[in-house]
């Protein structure tokens, strides 16, 4: 008999209503909405579609998805539709990978004020690349990134960080030529920390200053300007971690890479390795440890993990994937056209959708699971929680 996969949607479904009954207040409407949705994702709750096996007439039913981009069950068909466009949009050229990380007190703040420091994580980690590649002393080029948002570690643990990913080489200053990095490296990583690290805090103070960062709980005290700049007073001479990992092989590598980044959540169903009343087991890396050691199983109460889980529901309508430089929304076709030309390579025709929750369109469902076949669709109902939205574009991935 195979073992039953195991879902996040398991937890809140055994565990939600309880813990949401105990923690009244302390979740939010947005941490409450992806709770239903991961709930509701793929049950008759939101209506579905029968489908028909045009060769041997087998039937099945298929549920319609939530369609939330924290949902571990939600994010394939779109990171494949994503993909999609950026293949036509690789240079021929080694892409290197950059990560940049906030120290854990700073990262406290950016918890209380998502939607201010991410971005802000975001802009200054775009602009501390472009600032030194544009150097002449480092690269002396006009450079493009593509920028993912992670806020957490292996354990769950709120640790918010961003993965850039950048071409070797840019368009020289001048405009009339491709500037080559070296093959195996980009740019200086401790020149990249120090000025991450000052213009990160410069525009961190600056927000405080116009009044526009929230302070509750254990850092309640940091609304006092004293208070906040002694707590940042510290992270003025530490070292602040930035990754620079081995450049990839190939476009191919590339776009595995952001396979397996772009759409990512804070955990996939296949970590998971028990849901009981004593706990919910889960896969996940310690990188202090090496070799076999790295990986162990971390056990958490079920309130702990929804708690965890739920550290890493963004803001509505903010974007977790950004491009920057010469990637950027605004003239990334024009700018790869001339990249192309400046590398002599055929110009390719290319995307420009760079949303990354585009919904996916002209729904044909998977082949018979008894014959082969081709399965069409003979019915639509709906459910409880049914939507327009989920009747006109069916999914059952």
């Amino acid at each position: 008999m195979c073992k039953p996969k195991l879902e996040v949607a398991d937890v809140f479904r055994r565990f939600g209503t309880h813990w949401r009954a105990q923690n009244e207040g302390h979740v939010n409407l947005a941490q409450r909405r992806v709770m239903t949705a991961i709930e509701i994702c793929r049950t008759a709750a939101l209506g579905g579609h029968v489908e028909r096996c045009q060769s041997c007439a087998h039937q099945r039913i298929a549920y319609n998805s939530c369609r939330n981009r924290h949902c571990p069950k939600c994010q394939w068909r779109t990171a494949q539709k994503w993909l999609e466009a950026r293949r036509a949009e690789l240079l021929p050229v080694p892409y290197f990978h950059v990560v940049f990380t906030l120290p854990a007190a700073i990262g406290t703040i950016a918890y209380q004020n998502k939607a201010k420091v991410y971005g802000l994580l975001f802009t200054v980690a775009a602009e501390t690349l472009t600032t030194i590649a544009a150097d002449p002393k480092h690269l002396g080029a006009k450079i493009g990134v593509t920028s993912v948002l992670h806020t957490w570690g292996q354990n769950l643990d709120h640790h918010p960080h961003v993965h850039c990913i950048v071409p070797g080489g840019g368009i020289s200053l001048d405009g009339d030529r491709w500037v080559a990095s070296r093959s195996n490296f980009f740019l200086s990583v401790r020149v990249l920390s120090r000025l991450f690290r000052r213009l990160f805090l410069e525009r961190l103070t600056a927000l405080f200053e116009a009044g526009e960062l929230e302070f509750f709980g254990d850092i309640e005290s940091l609304r006092n300007k004293t208070a906040f700049d002694a707590y940042l007073s510290p992270h003025r001479r530490t070292d602040w971690v930035i990754y620079a990992k081995q450049p990839f092989a190939g476009p191919e590598q590339v776009l595995a890479y952001l396979a397996r980044y772009t759409h990512r959540v804070a955990i996939s169903n296949a970590r998971l390795v028990k849901i009981d009343e004593q706990g919910v087991g889960f896969r996940w890396k310690d990188y202090r440890e090496n070799g076999r050691q790295k990986s162990k199983v971390m056990t958490l109460s079920p309130g702990e993990f929804m708690r965890r889980f739920l550290l890493h529901v963004l803001p509505d309508g903010f974007h977790r994937i950004r491009h920057y430089g010469l990637l950027a929304n605004g003239h990334r076709a024009k700018m790869l056209v001339l990249c192309r030309k400046l590398l002599d390579v055929p110009v390719e025709s290319s995307c420009d959708d760079t949303r990354d929750s585009a919904p996916v369109e002209n729904y044909e469902p998977p082949p018979c699971p008894c014959c082969g076949g081709q399965m069409i669709v003979i019915e639509t109902f709906e459910g409880p929680y049914s939507r327009p939205y989920h009747i006109r574009r069916l999914d059952s991935s």
